[in-house]
């Protein structure tokens, strides 16, 4: 590369935050660098990713395609006619922008972009965050100039020479934060903390089984912090309200709708109740959390059961079926955690092992092999 030359960027996926924070995150390193020049995020207007990439001034470009119908009807048909022209779409940003590469994290959003690049010839880098790929990154993986994974159970299910397991790309903060600066930064007392989340949605299965026994973990002296999920709050206070009418005043339960700040939240807490997306799993092993997971069940290609028991299989993590998400079993293995300090140590121990620290650096230097 000439002095001259600085390096334009494709950057896509989205739908989910799984898709749309790792890409963020390359996204926010390229800029960083001395050889970059323009970064164009290529997403949908119609979903997350949208709002979150205008919130920060950057360049955003539209494609219109939705996922994959399940069953070959009328709409799937119509389905691979917007796909084609979201290529054709495609296309024309890479003749009109340029870029000398293209990253890509999965996902049907990032689809369109990537088959444009292998027919325009522009090289392109894959990142899939599941045990198990999805079908985007399946299909399109032999003409990549290689695949970033965040598991190596991944390279199983992939046709490319050249695949590196980096782990998800996640924020600094969670490298260099401490648990003192999260106690202090979420005001909360330093105690065993447990955190049940079910994502920035909430999960409805690990709600119920959790408003039912908040009251008994707090007087056992356990520090709670418990993300409803905005859409289940007003359900959850009302219930916690008919249960423990004095919860709010309890100062061992903090229970919110979101938290802005979730490395705060992790680093803070000693075992985590979630869902298995595999961006919550690289947060949770990057902070050293022991967890009891509940896949959902109805993720595309099952992935959340996969990357659940990739972390079983490695003992840092406990499992739970989401149909067997009920408040006994969910009190009994948090007794399991609670009252062992040192399976407890342990699971805590193997999900550092696990964690990946680097990954936006390796990604990066991945991407811009042979271009700079």
């Amino acid at each position: 590369m000439s002095k001259e030359h600085k390096l334009t960027y494709f950057i896509t996926g989205g739908g989910t935050g799984g898709h749309i924070y790792p890409a963020l995150a390359i996204f926010d390193e390229l800029l960083k660098r001395e050889t970059t020049g323009d970064i164009y995020y290529v997403g949908n207007k119609k979903n997350l990713e949208y709002g979150i990439i205008r919130s920060k001034n950057y360049k955003f470009l539209d494609v219109d395609v939705e996922g994959m119908p399940r069953k070959a009807d009328p709409h799937f048909f119509m389905w691979g006619i917007k796909l084609f022209f979201a290529v054709i779409k495609s296309c024309f940003y890479i003749l009109k922008y340029k870029p000398d590469a293209i990253f890509g994290t999965g996902g049907y959003v990032s689809a369109p972009t990537v088959m444009a690049g292998w027919l325009l010839h522009v090289p392109y880098v894959l990142h899939d965050c599941d045990a198990r790929p999805g079908l985007v990154t399946r299909k399109l993986a032999p003409g990549a100039k290689s695949i970033s994974l965040a598991f190596d159970a991944a390279k199983n299910h992939l046709k490319n020479k050249k695949m590196y397991v980096n782990g998800n790309p996640i924020r600094k903060e969670f490298k260099t934060m401490t648990r003192e600066d999260a106690v202090k930064n979420l005001g909360i007392q330093n105690k065993l903390t447990i955190c049940i989340m079910g994502g920035s949605q909430g999960a409805k299965s690990i709600n119920n089984a959790a408003v039912k026994i908040l009251e008994l973990l707090s007087k056992e002296g356990f520090q709670v912090i418990f993300q409803t999920g905005k859409r289940h709050f007003s359900e959850v206070n009302e219930e916690l309200l008919k249960i423990y009418p004095n919860y709010k005043k309890d100062k061992n339960l903090i229970v919110r709708p979101y938290f802005e700040d979730m490395v705060s939240v992790l680093k803070a807490s000693d075992i985590a109740v979630a869902r298995s997306g595999s961006l919550s799993l690289s947060e949770i092993c990057a902070c050293g959390v022991a967890s009891i997971l509940i896949p959902y069940p109805h993720a595309a290609n099952d992935h959340q059961r996969h990357n659940a028991k990739y972390l079983k299989d490695h003992n840092a993590a406990l499992y739970l079926e989401d149909a067997q998400t009920t408040p006994e079993k969910l009190y009994e293995l948090l007794s399991e955690l609670t009252h062992h300090q040192e399976q407890l140590d342990e699971i805590k121990k193997n999900a550092s092992r696990l964690a990946r620290l680097n990954g936006v650096d390796k990604i990066v230097q991945q991407l811009n092999e042979g271009l700079v």
